[in-house]
C-alpha cells in the first residue's frame, strides 16, 4: 500500500470519528437543555399524540359518525373490550358523498343500518338476524331480510366500552380533544393580543398610561375567573364559540402583568435606546426590538394559560354552560357520567377525567422545560 493510500484511508478514518460540532447559538444551547429534560420531552409527544388525534379527528375515530352519537340503546355500558356483532343492512338510506377533508372535520353519516346482533340464521335466499340485548338469554327481536341487502357482517370491539346511550366511549375522547385543544389555542391567541399590546404600553409609556392600564389590570384580576368566565359566557350565550371568548377575554391578565414586568425591565436597555435615537416609531420598537427579547417568559405563560384554558372549558361544560351536546366535551362526559362512580361503570367518568389530567398536566410540564431551558443562568 502507497504512502498516499494511507494517508487517505487515515484522512477518512478521522472525518467519520469526528464528533459533529455543537451549536453555540442561544436557540441551540436552549434546545440542548429541553432535550435534557425527560418529563418536558414526553409531555411534548403526549401533547403531539393529542393534536394529531384532534387533527385526523374522524378519519381514525372508531365511530366516524357526527359528533360520535352513533347510538345503541341495547349496547349501553358495555364494559371496555367487549366484542359485539354487528349486521349491516342496504335499506335504501342517502348516501352522500364527501370529500377527504369535510369526513375529517365533520364525520360521515351511516349509509347503512347497523344491527348489533346476537345470531343469525340462513333461510333460503334470507337471513333471520336475532338482535343482540346482552341479556341472558338474549331473547332478542328476530327480523329477516334479504341475502342481497345485506353489505357485511363484521365484529367490532369497543375498546373503552359504551356509555348510558350506546355510544363508543373511545370516538368520543378522541374528539373531545379536538374541543379542549381548540379552546386553548383560539382563546390563549386572544389573550395574547390583547395582554401583550396592554401591558408592552403601559410599561412602554408609563404615566398615566401605565396607571390606567393597571387599574384595568387590577380591577380584572381581583374578579374571580370562574365567576368571570360564567358572566361572559351568560352575556354572549351558550355554545362552541362563546366559550373560546369568554375563556379568551379572562385570561390576558397574567400575559399583561408579565409582559409590563418584562417591558420595565429592558427599555432602558441600549438598544433601545437607540432605536429610540434612530428616530424609529414606538410600535416597531417594542414588537421588533423589545418583545423578541421576552419570548421566553411569554412562551411560559402561554403553556400554563393553556392548561388553565381547558381546565375552564371542562368546568364550564360540567356545569352545563359550555359545549353543547351532542358535541363531544371531555367536561360533557364526566357531567353525564358522573353517576356511575358509585357504581360498576366508574370508569366512564374516570377516563375523560384523566384525559384532562393528563393533558393539562403535560402542559404544565412543558412550560417548566421551557422556562429552565431558556434560563441563561443554568
Amino acid at each position: 500500500m502507497t504512502l498516499q493510500a494511507l494517508l487517505d484511508k487515515a484522512h477518512r478514518l478521522f472525518v467519520k470519528n469526528e464528533a459533529p460540532q455543537q451549536s453555540t447559538s442561544l436557540s441551540g444551547m436552549a434546545w440542548r437543555r429541553f432535550r435534557s429534560n425527560g418529563l418536558s420531552v414526553a409531555s411534548l409527544v403526549v401533547i403531539g399524540i393529542f393534536v394529531v388525534m384532534a387533527l385526523l379527528g374522524y378519519l381514525i375515530t372508531p365511530d366516524s359518525t357526527p359528533y360520535c352519537n352513533q347510538q345503541y340503546l341495547e349496547l349501553a355500558t358495555l364494559k371496555p373490550f367487549t366484542k359485539v356483532d354487528f349486521t349491516y343492512i342496504d335499506e335504501g338510506l342517502p348516501q352522500p358523498r364527501q370529500g377527504l377533508l369535510r369526513k375529517m372535520l365533520f364525520g360521515q353519516p351511516l349509509p347503512y343500518t347497523a344491527v348489533p346482533t346476537y345470531r343469525t340464521t340462513a333461510i333460503g335466499d334470507s337471513l333471520a338476524i336475532e338482535s343482540y340485548t346482552g341479556s341472558t338469554p338474549n331473547d332478542g327481536e328476530i327480523r329477516r331480510v334479504a341475502k342481497t341487502q345485506i353489505v357485511r357482517q363484521a365484529t367490532r370491539t369497543f375498546i373503552l366500552g359504551t356509555d348510558g346511550y350506546g355510544r363508543d366511549v373511545l370516538s368520543m375522547i378522541m374528539i373531545g380533544s379536538r374541543v379542549s385543544l381548540s379552546v386553548g389555542f383560539i382563546a390563549v391567541l386572544i389573550a395574547l393580543i390583547i395582554g401583550i399590546a396592554l401591558g408592552a404600553l403601559a410599561a412602554y409609556y408609563g404615566g398615566w398610561v401605565d396607571n390606567l392600564i393597571t387599574w384595568l389590570i387590577n380591577v380584572v384580576w381581583s374578579i374571580p375567573t370562574v365567576l368571570l368566565v360564567i358572566a361572559i359566557t351568560f352575556a354572549l350565550g351558550k355554545g362552541f364559540w362563546q366559550v373560546f371568548i369568554a375563556v379568551g377575554l379572562t385570561m390576558w391578565v397574567d400575559i399583561a402583568r408579565v409582559v409590563r414586568g418584562q417591558v420595565y425591565s429592558i427599555k432602558e436597555k441600549e438598544y433601545v435606546e437607540a432605536a429610540r435615537a434612530l428616530g424609529l416609531g414606538t410600535f416597531r420598537t417594542i414588537f421588533r426590538h423589545i418583545l423578541p427579547n421576552i419570548t421566553g417568559a411569554i412562551i411560559v405563560v402561554t403553556a400554563s394559560n393553556f392548561a388553565s384554558a381547558i381546565l375552564l372549558e371542562a368546568g364550564l361544560s360540567f356545569l352545563g354552560i359550555g359545549v353543547q351536546p351532542p358535541m363531544p366535551s371531555w367536561g360533557t362526559m364526566v357531567k353525564e357520567n358522573y353517576c356511575y362512580i358509585l357504581l360498576d361503570n366508574a370508569y366512564l367518568a374516570l377516563l375523560p377525567g384523566l384525559a384532562i389530567m393528563l393533558i393539562v398536566l403535560a402542559f404544565m410540564l412543558l412550560g417548566n422545560g421551557v422556562r429552565d431551558a431558556l434560563d441563561i443562568k443554568k
